[in-house]
């Protein structure tokens, strides 16, 4: 007889999925406020400031009777904030202004293999053979739907798909050195400060590179800040969190292969982005290449937290 799912493998499988479509919705959005006339500035400093007193209220909530962090921790945290909310949340804002919602998740999803990249160069950590022909694949894809990009947007692609990269390498930075920290303060305080943190350095930027009253933005600006801070930032935080906590990271990450599907089907739908086989072939690859890396070595699969 073929036992049922657990609930918690089920409850933890939905929240995983919810939380990778919603992370996958900020693309969306952030296209739709382009609409209006705004730049990445702008909208990267509305985003913050509407998600900040959530960011406030999550470090607080984590934090509760817990030690004062130190000075080395206000350090970390600092230089978390900086690199991998602030300076990757910017330069891909700044990069969806020329490319696809389509192209920047496929790009944002090669994150596993840039921290393999990051550990080798920066630790030596060893790549094998498996990891190494997996990376390929994935940029393969990747460089697929750049040539189909290149041939929609013109040169203004490539500029916006290296802003992107960056992105994705200012994250897995972030990832790299944030584990330490991770370990004595919590993923999820970790990420209410860091993210704290970020909204300064963004509300910083607006003040130095824009006069105020570029502040002033349409309506329907404010209300996709808003749906942006709450449900593509504060909210799949949450969700991937509880989901880790049920099903454990490994799972959790493999069930985040539908975050870059979904954002090439609202693409298309919301935004009349063009689809093809050519798409479809490289966003396959990504997708082969990424879970292969993220795959542990070796025949048996677990569900438990690393």
């Amino acid at each position: 007889m073929v036992g049922r799912p657990t609930p918690h493998l089920t409850t933890g499988l939905l929240l995983a999925a919810a939380g990778s479509m919603a992370f996958s919705g900020k693309a969306i959005i952030v296209k739709l406020a382009y609409r209006h006339g705004v730049d990445a500035v702008t909208l990267v400093m509305w985003r913050m400031l509407l998600a900040l007193p959530l960011f406030v209220l999550m470090a607080w909530w984590a934090g509760r009777g817990k030690a004062p962090l130190t000075r080395a921790d206000w350090l970390g945290v600092l230089g978390l904030g900086f690199c991998g909310y602030y300076l990757a949340s910017f330069l891909d804002f700044w990069g969806l202004e020329y490319i696809s919602a389509s192209l920047e998740r496929l790009i944002l999803y090669l994150n596993p293999t840039l921290v393999l990249v990051l550990g080798w160069f920066l630790f030596k950590k060893r790549i094998t053979r498996r990891q190494g022909v997996a990376m390929a694949i994935s940029y393969s894809g990747v460089l697929l739907v750049f040539g189909q990009e290149l041939g929609v947007a013109g040169p203004h692609a490539a500029w916006g798909a290296l802003l992107v990269f960056l992105s994705a390498v200012s994250y897995a930075m972030y990832l790299t050195y944030s584990g330490q920290l991770v370990q004595r303060l919590g993923s999820l305080r970790l990420a209410g400060l860091a993210t704290s943190v970020a909204c300064g350095f963004c509300l910083l930027q607006f003040l130095l590179l824009r006069p105020l009253a570029t502040a002033l933005v349409p309506e329907p600006v404010l209300w996709l800040s808003l749906l942006n801070a709450t449900a593509c930032t504060v909210l799949p935080v949450l969700l991937v969190m509880m989901a880790i906590e049920r099903i454990g990271s490994g799972l959790t990450a493999q069930t985040g292969m539908i975050g870059p599907m979904f954002t090439l089907l609202m693409g298309v739908w919301i935004l009349d982005e063009p689809f093809n086989m050519w798409i479809i072939a490289g966003t396959v690859l990504v997708l082969s290449g990424v879970f292969w890396v993220s795959r542990p070595a070796g025949r048996t699969t677990s569900t438990s937290g690393d």
